[in-house]
């Protein structure tokens, strides 16, 4: 994926420089996963090509969309849970309680996102250690 280094300069009316392109990053790695998808899916590629450049451009928004509405459904089943957990909930509000009031919800979110990760990947890690045998 390329991203851009900088957004583009403003003008005093707040639109974009119309004089200044963007200059995008290239990724070698990514690149190279991408000509393998094309190379192995040559009709997919031919019908990517085939859209015209509005249909495409919403195509890539679309994507974003489903990406955030992704995020906001795990948000959602994440802070349900701690919310159906009394004692969990007093822990994670003990653990905010000096931030700002709209910042404690998201900041308890993401620390629950990541406690999570921590546990599965030890559990995961428990799961894959051979019992060894005693003598």
């Amino acid at each position: 994926m390329s991203k851009p280094k900088a957004s583009a300069p403003t003008s005093a009316g707040g639109d974009a420089a119309p004089t200044d392109t963007p200059t995008f990053r290239t990724n070698p790695q990514v690149d190279a996963k991408i000509d393998g998808y094309i190379k192995e899916n040559p009709k997919y590629w031919a019908y990517v090509q085939a859209m015209p450049r509005e249909r495409l451009e919403r195509t890539v928004v679309l994507n974003e969309v489903r990406e955030l509405d992704r995020q906001q459904r795990i948000r959602d089943g994440v802070m349900k849970k701690i919310d159906a957990n009394p004692a969990l909930k007093r822990a994670y509000e003990t653990l905010v309680k000096d931030l700002p009031e709209d910042q404690k919800d998201n900041v308890i979110a993401q620390l629950a996102r990541t406690t999570r990760r921590a546990v599965a990947r030890v559990q995961g890690q428990q799961q894959q250690k051979p019992e060894g045998v005693g003598v």
